[in-house]
């Protein structure tokens, strides 16, 4: 029998081969809704109402305790809050967490203290499994840049990207820049070695805020911010949740971050996010954190609670107005 080993445990602990141990198996089918068919029945009303009425049913049908919030930008520009859902419980972030993690390697580049073209050495001692691209190459001794370690850990999740960011930005300065951002509560967890961590705790709330300051392009500069979110705006990304149901282009409006673990609660399924409309302007902002929740070894899309995050993106990406030149504006 495979020995259970969390994806947070396999980043403190460190060793590729433990990394091994702690990749999912195979998922296994479970009982939930069918994400189009519940799309397709609630698409005619796209309003916060809807939203809000689908994202009490979703949550039942997944189970768990859910800590949610969504905001959209109405017709005359202001931002409202259309789920409020325990949005300020501090949870673990999981590989939502990676959203704040880049965050500070990039305040550090606009400081001109680091550059997206600086390169690290990628060594067998800091390979880590789970999630991510870097340990199935086998053998090491690249040369990668900031900007390749970032893309890898935004893209795909990868957990050897938060040691290499760890390098060029310890654990206790991390939570300095997100201290000096007005983050109250999102930090790393550091450990004895300053330069690794664990990912540490959030809130919805303050995920939200992340997300809306980056997309307003006043988290970080502008160029900084189009980085981050022209990665994870890629269509390459995550497809299992929120974007699902959604056509490649479509796809290209949703900027969006999965985080995947479980503890002694049970299983917790995170996606938090930016959806823009037709213009290029961001509309509406989504975090949901999933716990307590069954089915510890299925990380793929027939989760309950990933089934729950594809019927809330369609729902959510249809109530956004296609008429050129609406919402534009921050809040």
């Amino acid at each position: 029998m495979t020995k259970q080993v969390s994806r947070r445990a396999a980043i403190g602990i460190g060793a590729a081969t433990a990394a091994l141990v702690a990749t999912p198996r195979s998922a296994t089918a479970a009982p939930g809704a069918n994400a189009a068919g519940v799309a397709a029945g609630t698409a005619a009303q796209p309003t916060p109402v809807l939203i809000r009425r689908v994202y009490q049913d979703q949550k039942a049908r997944a189970g768990g305790a859910w800590h949610s919030h969504v905001a959209m930008v109405n017709a005359t520009g202001g931002l409202d809050v259309v789920v409020d859902d325990d949005a300020d419980r501090v949870t673990h972030g999981y590989s939502v967490q990676k959203l704040a993690v880049a965050v500070a390697v990039m305040d550090k580049i606009d400081r001109g203290e680091l550059r997206l073209d600086q390169r690290l050495d990628l060594t067998a001692d800091i390979i880590l499994g789970g999630s991510g691209i870097y340990f199935l190459q086998t053998v090491w001794g690249d040369e990668v840049t900031v900007a390749n370690f970032l893309t890898a850990l935004l893209l795909v999740s990868d957990n050897t990207a938060v040691r290499m960011c760890g390098r060029v930005v310890p654990a206790l300065e991390i939570n300095q820049i997100l201290a000096a951002k007005g983050f109250t509560h999102t930090r790393v967890e550091p450990v004895a070695n300053p330069n690794r961590f664990f990912l540490g705790v959030t809130t919805p709330r303050e995920t939200h805020d992340l997300l809306w300051r980056l997309a307003n392009k006043t988290l970080l500069s502008t160029r900084s911010s189009d980085f981050l979110l022209g990665i994870l705006r890629w269509i390459n990304g995550y497809h299992d949740g929120i974007r699902r149901d959604m056509s490649s282009a479509e796809r290209s409006r949703v900027a969006t971050k999965y985080g995947a673990d479980y503890d002694t609660r049970g299983a917790a399924r995170h996606e938090a996010g930016i959806m823009f409309d037709p213009t290029g302007a961001p509309t509406l902002t989504y975090a949901f954190f999933a716990d307590s929740l069954g089915d510890l070894d299925n990380y793929g899309g027939t989760h309950p609670a990933v089934r729950a995050h594809a019927v809330l993106g369609r729902t959510m990406f249809d109530a956004i107005p296609k008429r050129e030149g609406w919402g534009l504006g921050g809040g």
